[in-house]
């Protein structure tokens, strides 16, 4: 039977309010209005970013149903969606791609200007939710919430992907790969022959390495406290693999005397300031 126009009831985790657990609640999904899209969530991976709503460090509005890493399947479109039919495999996008605005024209631009992360109201487009829980309104986080079995979204917040996609590895391109890889290739512009240093070799700091030997880096140095990441970094890339708590001097210092005065580029994927200050960049 076709769900197309109709409530759909699934299950969500909602957050009702920060520092609490998520809980899992039956929630109404609406059907799609103009230009917007109903996706079934199939893959979903976690980000620190969700952690940080919890935690309150990002500050939206509750309840909220959290999520933006994921791949799933168009169920239904409403009137004038034109990127997308039921049936596509998708990704949600976490930064709409309006097109329009002065950022989307831009050729360096990616923040377009009605993302929700800025100043995050929790809603579409159009200022309201499609999620209803216990009889309140649910919110939208980043314009997708993908922590729900499925979810609407604005057709500029979804990207159609091939039909051939595994969907449970094709969700990290909505943010973790994206983002190390990206930050990479596109925001530090590693040069072919260069040296790299990758500090925490996490999903986000995997995907810098790679990005790091697709752009032609000749030496990637991995660097992680817990030697069991080694292994994997080596897989993708690395050229070496180094543990701060085997020397010690501290480990810019390390890398200074590895690399004869530094690295050219250095990544910082852990999210500390102390990491941050000891990258062993060239003076």
């Amino acid at each position: 039977m076709s769900t197309a126009g109709k409530v759909i009831k699934c299950k969500a985790a909602v957050l009702w309010e920060a520092n609490k657990p998520f809980s899992i609640e039956e929630v109404e999904v609406a059907p799609p209005k103009a230009y917007e899209v109903r996706v079934k969530m199939v893959a979903v991976g976690i980000c620190r970013t969700d952690d940080h709503v919890v935690s309150g460090t990002i500050v939206v509005p509750f309840p909220v149903i959290a999520g933006h890493e994921s791949a799933g399947i168009v169920e239904s479109i409403g009137e004038g969606v034109t990127t997308v039919k039921p049936g596509d495999k998708v990704i949600p996008l976490f930064t709409p791609q309006c097109g329009k605005c002065r950022v989307c024209k831009h050729p360096e631009g990616n923040f377009c200007l009605k993302n929700d992360l800025a100043k995050p109201r929790g809603t579409l487009q159009d200022g309201t939710t499609r999620f209803m829980c216990r009889g309140k309104p649910v919110h939208h986080f980043l314009g997708i919430s993908t922590f729900s079995q499925y979810t609407v979204v604005d057709e500029m917040s979804v990207a159609k992907i091939d039909a051939a996609s595994p969907l449970e590895k094709v969700c990290l391109i909505g943010c973790g790969f994206t983002t190390g890889y990206g930050s990479a290739v596109k925001i530090a512009k590693v040069t072919r022959g260069s040296t790299c240093a990758v500090f925490g070799l996490g999903g986000v700091g995997l995907s810098v390495i790679i990005g790091c030997k697709a752009a032609g880096a000749s030496r990637i140095i991995a660097v992680d406290v817990n030697k069991d990441k080694f292994a994997k970094a080596k897989e993708v890339g690395a050229t070496e693999c180094i543990n701060p708590r085997d020397y010690k001097k501290p480990i810019q210092e390390v890398i200074a005397e590895m690399t004869d005065g530094g690295v050219d580029f250095s990544f910082e994927v852990v999210g500390r300031l102390d990491t941050t200050a000891q990258r062993g960049m060239r003076k």
